[in-house]
């Protein structure tokens, strides 16, 4: 199998088709230039165009490579294709040895009671299990999760922006609801960092061999399937070096490329800032402007003094957190108009009520989980929060229950 894959049809444009396109990526890519260039100015500068070069990588990264949870999920459970689950569980293996060493050199004895600052690492209860039901319940009903619906914007999606508005809704119901479930369950939820039980090593060792033995349970169960079925694997071609640089621009990015790459840039991100996620600036900005109307309370209870996506509304909108997203739909979108895979098409009321709906879900789990698939799930897993894998189960058996559930949709309407 290659670095660069080009089986995707749905996503490799006629010949001649956007032929404007690279044209718009080009002059976007200046823009952003331009853009650091300001921003460079501006207090924290330096960390500001970090945090925007960490974006728009991660942006181009996940464009090209389709690093979607949800697709990857039902390819995995509906096609009987592992490569993206695979990818996934690479990206958390990179991430863990990554941010071992990181946090190692934070904390020298982790034993000591001490977490290490700003680690996506937060309480463990049935409202994490709830959050996270709720979380690919909204990814089954709208399609993606919240970092994929961002970068869809750039290939023209006519739900992902129903879901981004769905997703501010689903915060505000999760700011209503914040308070008694504190009070219910999250105040005296334990806050499990692995390695403060287990060690460094011990931590590493059980995480790598879990996402190991996971792994071989997928693959093995695919070749079970492969063996007891007539489908051959396409032979590979040889490639010379112009047709390999066409390849970048065409079709999708190899699986496991995308999954060292997103591990890697994950790694990379504390090196000046807190880790990835993409649901704070969003959060946020939904929090202040509905406290500066009282439509929220002012105090939500011990919600600031957890690490996550924090939502503590700030006095600026160029945030880290904010120049990252910038940067996530700036690179999404160089790489989309690149490839010439912005297909743009007219939203059907379907598609608002899905995005709005699925949204929704998504926001609340969000909220209440205190991130999505990029800040609880992959910077939480790496970083040794036994959240981020509660989190990722409950999400997984949501995600799991859709699939059935829409199997059994088609069966009924085929009967």
């Amino acid at each position: 199998m290659s670095l660069i894959q080009t089986h995707s049809a749905s996503l490799a444009p006629g010949a001649g088709r956007g032929a404007w396109q690279p044209w718009a990526a080009a002059a976007l890519l200046v823009l952003l230039w331009w853009f650091a260039g300001e921003a460079q100015t501006w207090t924290g500068g330096r960390t500001l165009v970090f945090a925007l070069s960490i974006g728009i990588a991660l942006g181009v990264v996940l464009q090209r490579t389709r690093f979607c949870f949800y697709c990857h999920v039902r390819d995995w459970l509906q096609r009987d294709d592992p490569r993206g689950i695979l990818a996934i569980a690479l990206a958390l293996a990179i991430g863990v040895v990554g941010m071992t060493v990181v946090q190692s050199s934070w904390v020298a004895d982790p034993r000591a009671g001490q977490l290490p600052p700003e680690m996506h690492i937060g309480p463990v209860s049935w409202v994490l299990v709830a959050a996270g039901l709720a979380f690919g319940a909204g990814m089954s009903v709208s399609g993606s999760c919240i970092s994929a619906h961002w970068y869809r914007l750039a290939e023209g999606s006519a739900v992902s922006p129903f879901a981004l508005i769905g997703t501010a809704l689903g915060f505000a119901i999760g700011f209503h609801s914040w308070n008694p479930l504190y009070s219910l369950a999250v105040a005296d939820a334990p806050v499990i960092w692995l390695p403060q039980h287990l060690g460094y090593g011990g931590a590493l060792a059980v995480q790598l061999s879990g996402l190991g033995l996971w792994s071989a349970w997928i693959w093995h169960r695919h070749i079970q399937r492969q063996a007891a079925s007539t489908r051959t694997a396409a032979a590979e071609q040889a490639r010379d070096l112009r047709s390999l640089w066409q390849s970048l621009w065409t079709g999708r990015w190899n699986y496991a490329l995308g999954g060292a790459l997103v591990g890697l840039i994950s790694v990379a991100a504390i090196v000046r800032m807190r880790p990835l996620g993409v649901t704070a600036t969003l959060g946020s900005q939904v929090r202040g402007a509905l406290q500066q109307h009282g439509w929220v309370p002012e105090r939500l209870n011990g919600l600031d003094g957890f690490a996550g996506c924090a939502t503590l509304p700030q006095e600026s909108w160029a945030t880290p957190n904010a120049l990252v997203l910038v940067g996530l739909v700036g690179g999404s979108f160089i790489a989309a108009l690149a490839s010439r895979q912005f297909t743009p098409r007219l939203p059907t009321r379907k598609d608002a009520l899905r995005g709005i709906a699925g949204g929704t879900l998504l926001g609340w789990g969000a909220m209440t989980g205190l991130g999505c698939t990029i800040g609880t799930l992959l910077s939480g897993g790496m970083a040794g929060a036994l959240s981020a894998w509660v989190f990722g189960a409950a999400m997984l058996a949501a995600l799991w229950l859709g699939f059935r559930f829409q199997a059994w949709q088609a069966a009924r309407s085929a009967a």
